[in-house]
């Protein structure tokens, strides 16, 4: 591949609204697209079947939690294209509401995952993101919800426009750690460890957004975080009203945002509009 060449990428991306990101996008985006997941075989299985639809993704393992395996990708992408055009952060987890994990595991586990696993992926991949690029954070109204859920003072903080990373990087470990001395409840946190790491997302995608801006802000690269909806998948359950194509669609016209666009950047998309949070 010559550095010339555009590419897009999808983390997660073998099931669920990642694959059907990914099959959108070898559809739509002019250029590669590079399917992602942590199991080879389940990825390389989820290439076969877009191939098998007259589609032509490639593969690179991905395991979001290795930050080794995040900076191998992050080589392949400099060494094949010169950099990145799009980046769609899909990967992630939640535990089922009737898992008996205690709390405090689940919380540990899930931001882990969804919030500083993707961070990393964001601060390994953000620099190599060519001018026009594009970033779309995976993220969700629950986060939204369970930001409604802190107390006063959680709920200024997390709105803070001057709020750092590294402030934001500290709440996070604070639930953890809240939730660790079983005091989460008492320090104004809400019971849901999901929504809290998607919180984080969300506030993370504004961030990043202002950090493009100070930094690069010729290059005219839009960052945001989304909700797809609820959709039927492994993760969402077998009750949500959206199949994964319906969840793809807000993550894809973000991510083909056309290049002379100087917005959506910085916010909370669904259903292709804008969310006050």
């Amino acid at each position: 591949m010559s550095s010339c060449s555009r590419v897009a990428l999808v983390t997660g991306a073998n099931k669920g609204i990642g694959f059907a990101i990914a099959r959108d996008l070898c559809r739509q985006f002019s250029g590669d697209v590079v399917l992602t997941a942590r199991d080879e075989a389940r990825g390389r299985a989820a290439v076969q079947q877009l191939q098998a639809e007259g589609l032509s993704p490639r593969f690179h393992l991905l395991d979001i939690d290795d930050l080794q395996s995040i900076r191998a990708l992050r080589d392949f992408l400099r060494k094949e294209y010169g950099g990145l055009n799009v980046l769609v952060n899909n990967a992630g987890i939640a535990f089922k509401p009737d898992d008996p994990t205690p709390f405090d595991v689940q919380a540990e586990v899930t931001l882990k995952t969804n919030f500083f696993a993707t961070r990393n992926v964001c601060i390994e991949l953000l620099p190599i993101i060519k001018p026009h690029g594009r970033v779309v954070n995976i993220s969700s109204l629950e986060g939204s919800k369970a930001l409604e859920n802190c107390s006063a003072d959680l709920q200024k903080k997390f709105r803070c426009e001057t709020l750092t990373e590294e402030d934001l990087v500290d709440l996070m470990k604070k639930f953890v750690e809240d939730t660790n001395n079983e005091v989460h409840e008492r320090e104004g946190w809400p019971n849901s460890a999901y929504g809290v790491s998607k919180l984080g997302v969300t506030v993370l995608s504004r961030i990043l957004a202002q950090h493009l801006d100070e930094k690069r802000k010729a290059d005219r690269i839009l960052l945001n975080a989304c909700c797809p909806g609820w959709v039927k998948t492994d993760m969402g359950g077998p009750h949500g009203p959206r199949t994964v194509e319906e969840g793809a669609e807000t993550p894809v016209y973000l991510a083909l945002l056309p290049p002379d666009a100087t917005e959506p950047h910085g916010q909370l998309v669904h259903d292709k509009v804008v969310q006050n949070w």
